[in-house]
Protein backbone atom coordinates (compact mmCIF):
# COMPACT_ATOMS: atom_id res chain seq x y z
CA UNK A 1 0.00 0.00 0.00
CA UNK A 2 1.29 3.53 -0.81
CA UNK A 3 1.62 6.31 0.75
CA UNK A 4 -1.07 8.46 -0.95
CA UNK A 5 -3.67 5.11 -0.06
CA UNK A 6 -2.07 5.02 3.61
CA UNK A 7 -3.03 8.71 3.69
CA UNK A 8 -6.51 8.58 2.31
CA UNK A 9 -7.38 5.80 4.56
CA UNK A 10 -6.23 7.84 7.78
CA UNK A 11 -8.12 11.07 6.58
CA UNK A 12 -11.49 8.70 6.35
CA UNK A 13 -10.48 7.22 9.51
CA UNK A 14 -10.31 11.02 11.36
CA UNK A 15 -13.60 11.93 9.72
CA UNK A 16 -15.80 9.27 10.40
CA UNK A 17 -14.58 9.67 13.95
CA UNK A 18 -15.07 13.02 14.21
CA UNK A 19 -18.22 13.09 11.97
CA UNK A 20 -19.50 9.91 14.87
CA UNK A 21 -19.05 12.20 17.86
CA UNK A 22 -21.31 15.19 16.91
CA UNK A 23 -25.34 15.63 15.85
CA UNK A 24 -26.05 18.04 13.22
CA UNK A 25 -29.37 19.38 13.13
CA UNK A 26 -30.84 20.86 9.88
CA UNK A 27 -33.99 22.21 8.40
CA UNK A 28 -36.13 20.06 7.05
CA UNK A 29 -37.49 22.29 4.61
CA UNK A 30 -34.12 24.02 3.13
CA UNK A 31 -31.26 21.54 4.44
CA UNK A 32 -29.35 24.44 6.07
CA UNK A 33 -27.99 23.72 9.79
CA UNK A 34 -29.77 25.00 12.66
CA UNK A 35 -28.11 27.22 15.18
CA UNK A 36 -29.42 27.66 18.90
CA UNK A 37 -31.41 24.67 18.98
CA UNK A 38 -31.20 23.40 22.67
CA UNK A 39 -31.99 19.79 23.35
CA UNK A 40 -33.39 19.11 27.02
CA UNK A 41 -33.53 15.72 28.88
CA UNK A 42 -36.62 14.57 30.62
CA UNK A 43 -35.65 16.37 33.73
CA UNK A 44 -35.56 19.45 32.63
CA UNK A 45 -31.54 19.43 31.83
CA UNK A 46 -30.31 21.53 29.05
CA UNK A 47 -27.93 18.60 27.49
CA UNK A 48 -26.76 20.33 24.13
CA UNK A 49 -26.78 23.80 22.16
CA UNK A 50 -26.07 23.15 18.77
CA UNK A 51 -23.61 26.24 17.18
CA UNK A 52 -23.79 27.60 14.01
CA UNK A 53 -22.98 24.45 11.93
CA UNK A 54 -25.87 22.93 13.79
CA UNK A 55 -23.65 20.64 15.48
CA UNK A 56 -24.08 19.48 19.33
CA UNK A 57 -22.01 16.91 21.08
CA UNK A 58 -23.38 13.18 20.81
CA UNK A 59 -21.83 12.21 23.71
CA UNK A 60 -24.17 13.99 25.99
CA UNK A 61 -27.29 12.17 25.14
CA UNK A 62 -27.75 9.14 26.68
CA UNK A 63 -30.16 6.32 26.48
CA UNK A 64 -31.63 6.29 29.83
CA UNK A 65 -33.05 9.72 29.15
CA UNK A 66 -35.48 8.24 26.87
CA UNK A 67 -37.32 12.04 25.46
CA UNK A 68 -35.47 14.61 24.84
CA UNK A 69 -37.45 17.87 23.96
CA UNK A 70 -35.88 19.72 20.67
CA UNK A 71 -36.26 23.48 21.18
CA UNK A 72 -35.50 26.23 18.68
CA UNK A 73 -36.39 30.04 18.31
CA UNK A 74 -37.76 29.69 22.21
CA UNK A 75 -40.46 26.67 20.83
CA UNK A 76 -40.59 23.13 21.11
CA UNK A 77 -39.92 21.57 17.59
CA UNK A 78 -40.18 18.43 18.27
CA UNK A 79 -39.76 15.55 21.18
CA UNK A 80 -37.34 12.68 19.95
CA UNK A 81 -36.95 8.91 21.54
CA UNK A 82 -33.12 8.20 21.89
CA UNK A 83 -33.19 6.41 18.45
CA UNK A 84 -34.40 9.45 16.72
CA UNK A 85 -32.17 11.32 17.69
CA UNK A 86 -28.78 9.69 17.89
CA UNK A 87 -28.23 10.02 14.23
CA UNK A 88 -25.60 11.86 12.35
CA UNK A 89 -28.12 14.36 11.05
CA UNK A 90 -31.47 15.30 12.21
CA UNK A 91 -34.49 17.02 10.18
CA UNK A 92 -36.80 19.15 11.99
CA UNK A 93 -39.27 21.10 11.09
CA UNK A 94 -38.37 24.61 11.79
CA UNK A 95 -41.40 26.57 10.16
CA UNK A 96 -43.36 27.24 12.94
CA UNK A 97 -42.76 30.69 13.80
CA UNK A 98 -41.65 33.36 10.80
CA UNK A 99 -39.23 36.41 11.53
CA UNK A 100 -40.99 39.09 12.69
CA UNK A 101 -39.70 42.05 10.66
CA UNK A 102 -38.28 44.21 12.75
CA UNK A 103 -39.89 47.85 12.42
CA UNK A 104 -38.38 51.08 11.30
CA UNK A 105 -40.30 53.99 12.86
CA UNK A 106 -37.99 56.95 11.78
CA UNK A 107 -35.79 56.67 8.38
CA UNK A 108 -33.90 60.38 9.27
CA UNK A 109 -31.23 59.30 10.94
CA UNK A 110 -30.48 61.30 14.53
CA UNK A 111 -27.54 61.35 17.26
CA UNK A 112 -29.06 58.27 18.49
CA UNK A 113 -30.34 55.32 17.36
CA UNK A 114 -32.88 53.20 19.68
CA UNK A 115 -33.48 49.29 19.33
CA UNK A 116 -35.91 48.66 21.36
CA UNK A 117 -36.90 44.51 21.84
CA UNK A 118 -37.58 41.66 24.25
CA UNK A 119 -35.18 39.82 25.65
CA UNK A 120 -34.32 36.57 27.82
CA UNK A 121 -31.41 35.25 30.63
CA UNK A 122 -30.81 32.45 32.22
CA UNK A 123 -28.65 30.56 34.17
CA UNK A 124 -27.97 26.78 33.98
CA UNK A 125 -25.39 24.87 36.73
CA UNK A 126 -24.45 21.44 36.48
CA UNK A 127 -27.44 20.97 33.24
CA UNK A 128 -30.07 22.38 35.35
CA UNK A 129 -31.53 25.47 35.40
CA UNK A 130 -30.62 28.05 38.26
CA UNK A 131 -33.01 31.17 37.68
CA UNK A 132 -34.52 33.28 34.58
CA UNK A 133 -35.59 36.56 33.63
CA UNK A 134 -37.15 38.06 30.97
CA UNK A 135 -38.53 41.76 29.81
CA UNK A 136 -38.75 44.20 27.21
CA UNK A 137 -36.05 46.81 27.04
CA UNK A 138 -34.49 49.25 24.45
CA UNK A 139 -30.61 49.68 23.94
CA UNK A 140 -29.19 53.55 23.18
CA UNK A 141 -26.59 54.05 20.44
CA UNK A 142 -24.29 56.36 19.21
CA UNK A 143 -25.52 57.15 15.95
CA UNK A 144 -21.59 57.96 14.49
CA UNK A 145 -20.17 55.29 16.53
CA UNK A 146 -22.43 52.29 16.51
CA UNK A 147 -21.65 52.05 20.20
CA UNK A 148 -24.23 51.09 22.94
CA UNK A 149 -24.61 54.42 25.45
CA UNK A 150 -26.98 52.82 27.50
CA UNK A 151 -29.25 49.77 28.42
CA UNK A 152 -33.09 50.64 29.71
CA UNK A 153 -35.06 47.83 30.53
CA UNK A 154 -39.14 49.06 30.78
CA UNK A 155 -40.06 45.86 32.75
CA UNK A 156 -39.35 42.66 33.94
CA UNK A 157 -39.99 39.35 35.60
CA UNK A 158 -37.21 36.68 37.50
CA UNK A 159 -37.87 33.91 38.28
CA UNK A 160 -35.91 31.37 40.57
CA UNK A 161 -35.67 27.90 41.81
CA UNK A 162 -36.65 26.96 45.62
CA UNK A 163 -33.77 24.73 45.93
CA UNK A 164 -31.03 27.08 45.07
CA UNK A 165 -28.72 28.66 48.23
CA UNK A 166 -26.16 29.75 48.89
CA UNK A 167 -23.76 27.88 50.86
CA UNK A 168 -20.05 28.95 49.96
CA UNK A 169 -18.33 25.69 49.84
CA UNK A 170 -21.53 24.44 47.54
CA UNK A 171 -20.89 26.19 44.72
CA UNK A 172 -23.04 23.73 42.29
CA UNK A 173 -26.11 25.02 45.05
CA UNK A 174 -25.89 28.70 44.93
CA UNK A 175 -28.44 31.03 43.35
CA UNK A 176 -26.71 32.65 40.42
CA UNK A 177 -29.37 35.55 40.18
CA UNK A 178 -26.41 37.97 39.91
CA UNK A 179 -25.78 37.07 36.45
CA UNK A 180 -28.42 37.43 34.78
CA UNK A 181 -27.73 40.26 32.97
CA UNK A 182 -29.05 41.27 29.22
CA UNK A 183 -26.10 40.57 26.47
CA UNK A 184 -24.27 43.96 25.88
CA UNK A 185 -24.32 44.30 22.23
CA UNK A 186 -21.17 45.93 22.01
CA UNK A 187 -20.09 45.64 18.55
CA UNK A 188 -22.80 44.82 16.53
CA UNK A 189 -23.01 48.15 15.30
CA UNK A 190 -19.13 47.05 13.87
CA UNK A 191 -19.35 43.43 13.87
CA UNK A 192 -16.09 43.48 11.75
CA UNK A 193 -14.30 44.93 14.48
CA UNK A 194 -13.72 40.84 15.58
CA UNK A 195 -10.40 40.86 14.58
CA UNK A 196 -8.48 39.26 17.79
CA UNK A 197 -6.30 36.27 16.54
CA UNK A 198 -7.77 34.16 19.55
CA UNK A 199 -11.51 34.50 18.44
CA UNK A 200 -13.04 32.24 15.75
CA UNK A 201 -15.22 33.85 13.51
CA UNK A 202 -18.30 31.61 10.97
CA UNK A 203 -21.03 33.01 9.04
CA UNK A 204 -24.02 31.81 8.03
CA UNK A 205 -26.23 32.69 4.99
CA UNK A 206 -29.85 31.32 6.21
CA UNK A 207 -32.93 31.51 3.93
CA UNK A 208 -34.54 34.04 6.44
CA UNK A 209 -30.99 35.96 7.86
CA UNK A 210 -27.30 36.46 7.90
CA UNK A 211 -26.08 35.03 11.49
CA UNK A 212 -22.05 35.39 12.49
CA UNK A 213 -20.78 33.49 15.61
CA UNK A 214 -17.57 34.85 17.08
CA UNK A 215 -15.74 31.81 19.97
CA UNK A 216 -13.21 32.63 22.07
CA UNK A 217 -11.57 30.84 25.27
CA UNK A 218 -10.01 31.00 28.58
CA UNK A 219 -7.92 29.25 31.44
CA UNK A 220 -8.09 25.82 28.94
CA UNK A 221 -4.77 24.54 30.17
CA UNK A 222 -4.74 26.12 34.20
CA UNK A 223 -6.89 26.85 36.70
CA UNK A 224 -7.34 30.21 38.66
CA UNK A 225 -8.16 30.58 41.89
CA UNK A 226 -9.26 33.23 44.04
CA UNK A 227 -10.32 33.56 47.94
CA UNK A 228 -10.84 29.69 47.98
CA UNK A 229 -12.37 29.73 44.47
CA UNK A 230 -11.27 27.61 41.44
CA UNK A 231 -11.95 28.76 38.29
CA UNK A 232 -11.26 26.87 34.48
CA UNK A 233 -12.44 26.18 31.31
CA UNK A 234 -14.00 29.55 30.48
CA UNK A 235 -15.60 29.67 26.47
CA UNK A 236 -17.73 32.10 25.45
CA UNK A 237 -20.08 32.53 21.69
CA UNK A 238 -21.51 35.26 20.58
CA UNK A 239 -23.96 34.62 18.04
CA UNK A 240 -25.43 38.04 16.42
CA UNK A 241 -27.99 37.86 13.05
CA UNK A 242 -28.97 40.53 10.62
CA UNK A 243 -31.28 41.23 7.39
CA UNK A 244 -30.57 38.51 4.79
CA UNK A 245 -27.69 39.92 2.50
CA UNK A 246 -27.37 42.93 4.33
CA UNK A 247 -24.46 44.99 5.31
CA UNK A 248 -24.78 44.28 8.99
CA UNK A 249 -25.40 47.60 10.38
CA UNK A 250 -27.70 48.49 12.78
CA UNK A 251 -30.59 49.40 10.82
CA UNK A 252 -30.04 45.40 9.83
CA UNK A 253 -29.24 43.87 13.36
CA UNK A 254 -32.36 41.54 14.42
CA UNK A 255 -31.27 39.20 17.62
CA UNK A 256 -27.85 38.83 19.23
CA UNK A 257 -27.41 35.05 21.56
CA UNK A 258 -24.53 35.26 24.17
CA UNK A 259 -23.39 31.82 26.34
CA UNK A 260 -20.58 31.73 28.92
CA UNK A 261 -19.51 28.16 29.84
CA UNK A 262 -17.33 28.55 33.08
CA UNK A 263 -16.41 25.60 35.36
CA UNK A 264 -15.97 26.27 38.94
CA UNK A 265 -15.49 24.97 42.38
CA UNK A 266 -14.34 25.85 45.89
CA UNK A 267 -11.32 24.29 46.55
CA UNK A 268 -13.29 21.88 49.38
CA UNK A 269 -14.92 20.41 46.24
CA UNK A 270 -14.02 17.48 44.52
CA UNK A 271 -15.42 18.18 40.90
CA UNK A 272 -16.34 20.92 39.07
CA UNK A 273 -19.55 22.60 38.79
CA UNK A 274 -20.43 23.75 35.01
CA UNK A 275 -21.85 27.09 34.80
CA UNK A 276 -23.16 28.06 31.77
CA UNK A 277 -25.51 31.73 31.03
CA UNK A 278 -27.97 32.33 28.37
CA UNK A 279 -28.63 35.95 27.45
CA UNK A 280 -30.96 36.44 24.66
CA UNK A 281 -32.12 39.83 22.77
CA UNK A 282 -34.70 40.29 19.88
CA UNK A 283 -35.10 43.09 18.05
CA UNK A 284 -38.90 44.54 17.57
CA UNK A 285 -38.23 48.36 17.06
CA UNK A 286 -35.47 50.68 15.70
CA UNK A 287 -36.04 55.08 16.35
CA UNK A 288 -33.89 57.70 15.76
CA UNK A 289 -33.57 60.41 18.29
CA UNK A 290 -31.89 63.15 19.80
CA UNK A 291 -32.46 62.61 23.31
CA UNK A 292 -31.73 59.79 25.34
CA UNK A 293 -35.07 59.65 27.25
CA UNK A 294 -36.81 56.74 27.06
CA UNK A 295 -38.88 54.47 29.88
CA UNK A 296 -37.11 52.57 32.10
CA UNK A 297 -37.51 50.96 35.66
CA UNK A 298 -34.93 50.03 38.28
CA UNK A 299 -33.55 46.73 37.57
CA UNK A 300 -33.17 44.66 40.94
CA UNK A 301 -32.38 41.21 40.93
CA UNK A 302 -34.72 40.44 43.98
CA UNK A 303 -37.53 41.36 42.69
CA UNK A 304 -40.09 41.33 39.67
CA UNK A 305 -41.08 45.08 38.32
CA UNK A 306 -43.45 44.94 35.37
CA UNK A 307 -47.11 46.42 34.38
CA UNK A 308 -48.23 44.79 31.53
CA UNK A 309 -48.59 41.00 30.13
CA UNK A 310 -45.94 41.43 27.39
CA UNK A 311 -44.95 37.79 27.85
CA UNK A 312 -48.58 37.30 26.90
CA UNK A 313 -47.27 38.61 22.95
CA UNK A 314 -47.06 35.96 20.40
CA UNK A 315 -43.55 36.74 18.95
CA UNK A 316 -42.27 37.55 23.01
CA UNK A 317 -39.13 34.57 23.49
CA UNK A 318 -41.39 32.99 26.54
CA UNK A 319 -38.69 30.33 27.50
CA UNK A 320 -40.92 30.53 30.79
CA UNK A 321 -42.93 28.45 29.53
CA UNK A 322 -40.42 25.51 28.63
CA UNK A 323 -38.93 25.51 31.55
CA UNK A 324 -42.23 25.77 33.85
CA UNK A 325 -43.19 22.33 32.15
CA UNK A 326 -40.10 20.58 33.74
CA UNK A 327 -40.12 22.37 37.59
CA UNK A 328 -44.03 22.87 37.69
CA UNK A 329 -44.30 25.04 41.39
CA UNK A 330 -40.60 24.92 41.95
CA UNK A 331 -40.07 27.86 39.58
CA UNK A 332 -40.91 30.96 41.84
CA UNK A 333 -41.48 34.29 40.08
CA UNK A 334 -40.07 37.15 42.95
CA UNK A 335 -42.87 39.58 43.77
CA UNK A 336 -43.90 41.97 41.48
CA UNK A 337 -43.10 45.71 42.87
CA UNK A 338 -46.05 47.03 40.89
Amino acid sequence: MNFKIKTSFLLLFVLNFFFAQTITFVSERSGQPLTKVSVFGKDGNILGFSDIDGKIDRSALKPEQEKFKIIHENLVLAELSYAEINKDIVKLNDKVREIEAVVIKKSKPAKYLFIRGNFNSYVVVNNKLNCYVDGVATYIFDNKTKKVKSTNIEQYRIFWLESAENEFRKMGSWDYSSSLELPKLKDVGNIYDYKSKKAKIKELKSAAKDQMEITGEALQNKEFSILGIRLFDIKTILNVSYEKDSKKTLRDFIESNEIGFMKLKHKTEENYNQVVVYRNFNAAEIDFSNSKDVPKVKYDKTKSNYATKYWEDPSFPNMQTVFSSFFKDDLKEKQNVK
